[in-house]
């Protein structure tokens, strides 16, 4: 019912001038909170998962967006608040909120609904907008996952047409089968003939007396149905994969919209991902670091062998060659930077220290380069 329904800027906790920016954010955020994979189990977050996907769906389509802005609800979605019958919005006989592109389109030439053609030609069906969390080496080598959704596919039944089987619609006798009219208006500068909707057939050329059972008419259907998707190699947080023409269906023999699948890559416990680059800090006692030594270093692809030189100091980054991510449709792979950090020794006890008291006392200037430098500059 059309008062279960909250207002999209309200689900994604945007204002209504939110830039296209602001909403992808939201967006993002939210389906990563609800997102099913996040909570396995939980009813209530599926159901605030759909809510976000409809609402983004709507938002971050500029023409949906300026429909919903301007008629709601009913401008995106030509069932609401409409029977089995159709109802006042869409349907075989009833007024198409587009309509109002092709009166402001007979008088300044164009206008935001596109004209006359949009209603009785070929019509392209919505694009579906969804999201899929993986992991971090799931996007670094790619995986094949399942989304479910729903969307609208044309009636078995009628094959589209709207009609009962084995009937046939007839031409609209006002319009011809044009979905469009003229009409004569009287104005201060005279008489204006415009181009207009054709109220009998409701813009569709078309009249349906005996209107399909399955589909009511409509030409379509909702389903629920699972796609596999082949997410590739070196995919990165944010990006976004199309999947041609399993979008809803179109109209009028138009083809069919896409799937728009958004990639949600969940943080790694070591990693972090620039590009194509994997940075990790490796922690080293401080033996390892006066003396040298073979370390095991974690990579994407398992525990690898480094040798560091003696002498080294906390903060030195060594580079992996070729143990980054792969290139997204492309050859080679990214280095993984590995920063080492020198982790201080604690709980000593009464031997330890007094060992690393006398051991200091054989140092000197020589041996600490940094600290002869600083207070050389200090002194300066």
């Amino acid at each position: 019912m059309a008062q279960e329904k909250r207002d999209y800027y309200e689900v994604l906790g945007v204002s209504r001038d939110a830039t296209e920016d602001e909403i992808k954010k939201a967006y993002k955020k939210l389906a990563r909170k609800y997102h099913p994979d996040m909570n396995p189990g939980d009813k209530e977050a599926e159901e605030k998962f759909k809510e976000v996907n409809e609402a983004n769906e709507v938002l971050s389509d500029p023409e949906k967006k300026a429909r919903y802005d301007q008629f709601g609800f009913a401008g995106v979605d030509p069932t609401y608040g409409a029977g089995a019958g159709g109802g006042a919005y869409g349907g075989a006989g009833g007024f198409d909120f587009g309509d109002l592109g092709d009166i402001f389109g007979s008088f300044f030439g164009g206008g935001f609904g596109g004209g006359a053609a949009r209603h009785n030609g070929p019509q392209r069906g919505a694009s579906i907008r969804a999201s899929v969390a993986i992991s971090f080496t799931e996007a670094a080598f790619g995986c094949e996952k399942e989304v479910t959704l729903e969307r609208s596919e044309q009636c078995s039944a009628c094959k589209g047409n709207g009609c009962a089987p084995g009937t046939t619609p007839e031409i609209c006798p006002d319009c011809r089968g044009t979905g469009t009219v003229m009409r004569a208006q009287r104005t201060p500068f005279g008489v204006m003939q415009s181009q207009m909707p054709c109220q009998k057939c409701g813009g569709t050329g078309k009249i349906i007396h005996q209107p399909c059972q399955e589909c009511h008419g409509s030409g379509s259907v909702r389903h629920r149905r699972t796609i596999k998707v082949s997410i590739p190699a070196g995919i990165d947080d944010g990006q976004t994969i199309s999947l041609r023409g399993q979008g809803h269906a179109g109209r009028n023999g138009g083809p069919s919209g896409d799937l728009l699948i958004t990639i949600m890559v969940r943080p790694h416990d070591i990693f972090r991902r620039e590009g194509t680059a994997v940075f990790c800090e490796a922690p080293i006692t401080f033996t390892q670091a006066v003396l040298g030594g073979e370390l095991e270093i974690p990579t994407i692809d398992g525990k690898v062998k480094y040798s560091i030189p003696e002498g080294t100091q906390t903060g030195t980054v060594f580079r992996l060659k070729g143990k980054g991510i792969p290139v997204l449709n492309g050859r080679g792979r990214g280095d993984q930077y590995v920063t080492v950090t020198i982790e201080t020794p604690t709980n000593l006890n009464k031997e330890q220290k007094e060992a690393l008291r006398k051991f200091d006392a054989t140092l000197g200037e020589n041996n600490h380069q940094k600290q002869k430098s600083f207070f050389k500059k200090f002194r300066k």
